[in-house]
């Protein structure tokens, strides 16, 4: 009896890397396809023009498929592709003068993968859109670190652990970032809000 080869589609993520790391192309693809926009939000979080982000996005889809082997997944494979994407936009961002640094970093891109509410309407979506352009631009006035710290923990959902991982630093310092960057923050929105 001939065994049946499932789609790549529809295996675990575990099962998925050990087949990628044994050079199963369709596994990896399966990969990319699931992280390449989480990948891509980060990138564009870390200050990467659109542009530029997708080419380091690919870059970074490289780094990981020669790299594979290598991963021991003691973290999660997402976490892991974070730290290559924040190495790889930093090496980016160290080439430019630090004027030509754009905050470019554009919520709404996280954003768009948030249902609407069907109940809303047209009325509240059009809300969502503005508030979503007010977040765009208070995000874009915060420091670097604080922007990284602020979007890797409250905008990709990652744990603080697994945040600090990806920038490198002990937890302590990474939580002292998210929580200036989140003070700021809030005084930004404060004038949109009713924070009381």
């Amino acid at each position: 009896m001939p065994l049946i080869s499932m789609p790549s589609s529809v295996l675990s993520e575990p099962t998925l890397i050990e087949r990628a790391r044994r050079g199963d192309v369709d596994a990896f693809s399966s990969l990319v396809e699931a992280h390449s926009g989480r990948v891509y939000r980060t990138l564009r979080g870390l200050s990467l023009e659109p542009d530029e982000a997708e080419e380091v996005a690919q870059e970074v889809f490289v780094r990981a498929w020669r790299g594979l082997r290598q991963f021991e997944g003691r973290a999660q494979l997402s976490t892991w592709l974070y730290r290559i994407a924040y190495n790889e936009a930093q090496r980016r961002l160290a080439r430019r003068p630090s004027s030509a640094i754009s905050p470019g970093y554009a919520p709404e891109e996280a954003l768009r993968d948030v249902p609407d509410n069907p109940q809303g309407g047209p009325d509240a979506r059009a809300l969502d859109r503005e508030f979503e352009s007010i977040l765009a631009q208070a995000l874009r006035e915060l420091p670097h670190e604080r922007r990284v710290a602020v979007v890797l923990r409250d905008i990709e959902g990652l744990s603080t652990e697994e945040a600090a991982s990806v920038v490198g630093i002990r937890q302590a310092a990474f939580k002292s970032r998210l929580h200036r960057g989140r003070m700021q923050l809030r005084e930004l929105l404060e004038p949109y809000l009713d924070l009381a």
